[in-house]
């Protein structure tokens, strides 16, 4: 087990109503005026932006609104965002949504006092040591952005999509949790949230170092649960304790507890954001084709951890390491499309990619070589993307 420190400062208020503590959250940190992102219609439609602002009134907390997040967050709403926060002010933010709606306040969080421009710190030309607090009222379980200090964004020009990763600077304040929330989501968009949830654990699952049997079992007790809670809330999607088991892993998948003493992989995600880059797909959907590929790539190589993966989330008996990983790998896929998932590049509407340019974005974006659990080169990348056709 490698050296860690692990800090998660964010106060997870858990249940039903909690989006109505928001404001209480808020008051008793000091902010003073506040700015909502959120998305599309859909907070509008249900009432909750509605809620929240009656909330904010209330407790005599003035806020202004930033709508319009999509998926697949631009930078073009990031720029919007710190323009209208320095002109009206704010010093603080509440995200109503999911990861996008999240990354895109992280941005602009770090954005507004930031005297350059916020994509320094994307494409690695600054370090972030200074930004607006945030919370968050979660509305979609998949990217665990609540709880990270992570945010994604593509940049229009040039269609490059970045993570920034900080310790605790860019990590919520708060985070209101009430599964009562995502009873609306359409299945496709759940089944594509618990996708990226479980690839986030897998990221740091298959990994290099050893002796890391607690982290190893709360990634395997973690996707364990998931799968046996996924086709309950496919089933009945008003079933509150499997939405809220689903919303909490979804948290724990992404707040650092399973990387903890040990090197992450990534490359799953890093091929991935490519393809929702350039063709504009569900990152989760994208996900599903994505890793079952990595991994029967890197099973070639290095076949131990994927039978780990096997004999312990799915139950394979095989003896053999090649075989058993090998049933582990088709097990997952058939595990994704029982929840309406694709699981080839065809499936996901991509009938014709372009892997040269794939391959190029992405070591141009990540450099020669990406993965921690085996290092790729633009050989490996290509041949996943294939293997993924």
């Amino acid at each position: 087990m490698n050296n860690f420190t692990f800090c998660t400062p964010t106060r997870y208020v858990f249940g039903k109503g909690t989006e109505e503590k928001a404001a209480e959250l808020a008051k008793a940190a000091g902010w003073q005026r506040i700015m909502l992102v959120y998305g599309g219609q859909s907070a509008i439609r249900s009432g909750l932006l509605d809620r929240v602002k009656k909330s904010l009134d209330a407790a005599g907390l003035p806020h202004i609104e930033l709508g319009g997040v999509k998926p697949n967050p631009t930078d073009d709403k990031v720029y919007e965002g710190i323009e209208l926060g320095r002109k009206e002010n704010v010093d603080a933010i509440i995200a109503v949504g999911g990861g996008s709606v999240i990354d895109t306040a992280k941005a602009i969080a770090c954005g507004i006092p930031y005297s350059g421009d916020f994509w320094d710190f994307y494409c690695g030309k600054a370090t972030v040591s200074e930004a607006l607090p945030l919370g968050v009222i979660l509305t979609i379980p998949a990217a665990g952005s609540e709880g990270s200090g992570n945010s994604v964004i593509t940049k229009l020009d040039g269609l490059r999509k970045l993570s920034l990763r900080t310790d605790t600077e860019l990590r919520p304040k708060f985070a209101c949790l009430n599964p009562e929330l995502t009873f609306t989501l359409p299945p496709y968009q759940t089944a594509s949230g618990i996708a990226d949830m479980m690839v986030h654990i897998m990221e740091r699952y298959f990994s290099p170092t050893e002796q890391v049997e607690v982290t190893d079992r709360l990634c395997e007790g973690l996707l364990k649960a998931i799968i046996e809670e996924a086709p309950k809330v496919i089933a009945e999607p008003e079933n509150y304790d499997a939405r809220a088991n689903i919303m909490w892993s979804g948290t724990l998948a992404h707040n650092g507890i399973c990387g903890c003493g040990r090197q992450e992989d990534w490359a799953s995600h890093f091929i991935e954001h490519e393809l929702s880059a350039l063709y504009n797909v569900t990152h989760g959907a994208g996900l599903a084709v994505i890793t079952p590929a990595w991994m029967t790539y890197v099973a070639e190589i290095k076949a131990a951890k994927v039978a780990q993966f096997a004999r312990r989330v799915f139950d394979v008996t095989e003896s053999d390491e090649m075989k058993a990983a090998t049933e582990g790998i088709s097990r997952l896929r058939d595990f994704f499309r029982s929840i309406g998932l694709p699981v080839t590049m065809k499936e996901l509407g991509i009938e014709n990619p372009d892997i040269e340019l794939l391959v190029k974005k992405l070591h141009e974006n990540k450099g020669p070589k990406i993965g921690g659990y085996i290092q790729l080169d633009a050989t490996a990348t290509e041949a996943i993307f294939k293997l993924a056709i």
